[in-house]
């Protein structure tokens, strides 16, 4: 089993869409901050915006297992243009696969190009205390839950807390 993360190509674009986003009930749209009702692109709206979003993204790439594309990582810049705190996202749409620590192995890979990329002394993640397994990725890849803000992300009826993750550059490289 081979997990590697790059960039997406058009060539792949219409295949990526389908994964991610055709089935608006996929499991992963669960625990992907679903507090916040993101209503997922129409293929036509993927295609028409996947040249700045995806294609021409460098904080942004897809997950392959073997051959087979079953997510997405990227990151973005919580502090807008001053690019000084930057925070990461995974997605592995394949629910069956959720198990098989394909998350670990491309986290760890992007952070990894990232801290090499970009001249941070931290990297980040934000989730929700209602995805557990998210949360349990933070701190299989090194990660430190860094503040938990409760009971602010409220969802089918129940309150959930935010929960921030982060590691320094040197806890990263030291890491075993």
């Amino acid at each position: 089993m081979t997990v590697t993360i790059r960039p997406l190509n058009r060539a792949e674009a219409h295949r990526f869409w389908t994964l991610a986003y055709s089935d608006p009930h996929a499991e992963w749209t669960k625990f992907n901050g679903p507090y916040f009702q993101d209503v997922l692109p129409t293929e036509t709206e993927f295609m028409r915006t996947a040249d700045s979003r995806w294609l021409n993204e460098p904080l942004r790439q897809v997950i392959y297992l073997d051959d087979e594309l079953v997510g997405s990582v990227s990151a973005y810049f919580d502090d807008g243009k001053l690019q000084r705190w930057l925070e990461v996202g995974i997605v592995i749409y394949k629910a069956d696969i959720w198990v098989q620590h394909v998350g670990r192995q491309a986290l760890t890979q992007w952070v990894t190009h990232l801290f090499a990329t970009y001249d941070l002394p931290h990297i980040g993640f934000t989730t929700w205390s209602g995805n557990p397994r998210m949360m349990h990725l933070g701190e299989s890849v090194g990660m430190q839950l860094e503040g938990r803000i409760r009971q602010v992300r409220y969802w089918q009826g129940q309150y959930y807390d935010s929960m921030k993750y982060g590691v320094l550059r040197e806890e990263w490289t030291n890491r075993e």
